[in-house]
């Protein structure tokens, strides 16, 4: 069952200069949240002096949100080895430095993705069983969505990665997507056993052999991420960018020429007024800002990468992966699955990779 708002709060670390439209796009992206999840409350990483005079804009939100001070922002071209080298009083760093302090339940950033995934590793570590952490996001089906991993956080993977991958984005779908038993299908270039290489024989394998309920159905194509052959669609990175970039190019395509072709004419102009219904869904459906955040699976904390172009709307629908992720306890239900899978043996204590606090963090500057 999905889990509602309830009295917990949770507190998230918000990257305030990360992405093309900061720091305006973040605050109102928070201040969008905080009318959705009033559990929400707010950490803005980034500098005061360009923070806080949007911030006073909305009295409620600065009510319930801190910021932390730096200048030092890691910009969108840096290489992953030089942000870790010289980011590390950075907003994006601090901000991760307060998930792995226990200070914030999470981190959304729009900032740089490779910096972000280094800094991540660097300070959070990855989750007990799982050798590489994997980009994890939804993708727009005919039935509604599936969600798909890795979408480049990983350029090669091995099979023990692509099983770890399944596990994972299991536990992502049940919880984000709510589907009680999601399918899992395993890209490849033909559905036939005998099709692939090496690496997703093994995994497929591995994943008919695992004694874990994972509902996986073998081998899957390209055209079946949109057709919604299964809920998670299994890959490695450098596959599942291009089918990532690839459908969203297909996406911009469609809408492109629908317009066009809808304006060419009277009676086609006539013709989308009267689909005007269908036509407003018919975008939402592939709206990018609707479709935005997504998730480093894997990672010892909750990190959540927004699209360095969104603004406040998008920017708000990372947050709300976020509270769903943190919410449903994801990463506790990987970390079962992964002790179910004989991967890692029972922990001698409970696992707790969300903490919740009721009240916020103390130590930070009010806002």
């Amino acid at each position: 069952m999905m889990h509602q708002p309830g009295d917990k709060i949770i507190r998230l670390a918000l990257d305030a200069m990360g992405g093309d439209k900061a720091p305006e796009a973040v605050i109102k992206g928070a201040e969008l949240s905080r009318k959705r999840f009033p559990h929400l409350r707010f950490q803005f990483f980034g500098d005061t002096q360009k923070i806080a005079p949007i911030l006073a804009r909305y009295a409620q939100l600065k009510a319930l949100s801190t910021i932390v001070h730096t200048e030092d922002v890691i910009s969108d071209d840096e290489k992953p080895s030089i942000a870790v080298r010289k980011g590390r009083n950075s907003s994006l760093a601090l901000a991760i430095k307060a998930v792995r302090d226990g200070k914030a339940e999470g981190i959304v950033s729009a900032g740089n993705t490779g910096a972000l995934m280094a800094l991540g590793k660097l300070l959070l570590h990855t989750l007990p069983g799982i050798d590489r952490p994997a980009i994890g996001g939804d993708m727009p089906t005919t039935k509604g969505y599936c969600v798909m991993l890795d979408l480049g956080g990983n350029v090669s993977c091995d099979a023990d990665n692509l099983f770890e991958f399944a596990v994972m984005g299991h536990a992502f779908a049940n919880a984000y997507l709510g589907i009680e038993n999601p399918s899992i299908g395993l890209l490849n270039i033909g559905t036939e056993e005998t099709k692939g290489h090496e690496a997703v024989q093994t995994a497929a394998a591995m994943l008919r052999a695992s004694d874990l309920p994972l509902n996986f159905k073998g081998f899957v194509e390209g055209n079946d991420i949109n057709t919604h052959g299964t809920d998670v669609v299994i890959s490695d990175g450098f596959t599942g960018n291009i089918a990532l970039k690839t459908v969203e190019g297909t996406a911009t395509m469609i809408v492109t020429l629908l317009k066009r072709h809808l304006k060419a004419s009277i009676w086609g102009r006539i013709g989308a007024l009267i689909a005007r219904p269908a036509l407003k869904k018919f975008a939402e459906h592939f709206d990018p800002e609707l479709n935005n955040g997504a998730i480093f699976l894997g990672l010892n904390g909750v990190v959540i990468k927004s699209h360095g172009g969104m603004g406040e709307r998008g920017f708000a629908q990372a947050i709300l992966v976020a509270e769903r992720v943190i919410s449903n306890r994801v990463n506790d239900k990987i970390v079962d699955e992964m002790v179910k899978s004989g991967h890692i043996p029972p922990l001698e204590k409970p696992w707790q990779a969300a903490r919740m606090e009721d009240t916020p963090a103390a130590g930070d500057t009010p806002a």
